[in-house]
């Protein structure tokens, strides 16, 4: 349990870091669909930093989200510190654009 409470609370970190900014719209999760949304409604360019990195984070979430049940390896904690710093870049970038 412990390491989906890991995950929810990396997912809030990320959103709250992300909606630090000023938007049009906050993005509300970090599917796809939401990321492409978000990105619309503030007229973000694909390319930009903060999409990526934000897509990037999204990613290897949702691959952590599917290792919930196995045994926590080196794969497993290497990601999660990726996640970590891929956080920290996020708020980073967003600073930039204010």
């Amino acid at each position: 349990m412990s390491e989906f409470n890991n995950r929810i609370a990396a997912q809030r970190e990320i959103l709250l870091g992300v909606n630090s900014g000023v938007w049009q719209e906050e993005l509300f999760g970090l599917s796809s669909g939401a990321i492409d949304r978000w990105m619309s409604a503030n007229r973000l360019d694909s390319d930009s930093n903060l999409v990526s990195l934000t897509r990037q984070v999204a990613d290897k979430l949702f691959f952590l989200s599917n290792k919930s049940q196995e045994q926590v390896t080196e794969d497993y904690k290497l990601l999660s510190n990726e996640v970590s710093a891929l956080t920290v870049q996020i708020k980073l970038a967003v600073l930039k654009l204010r």
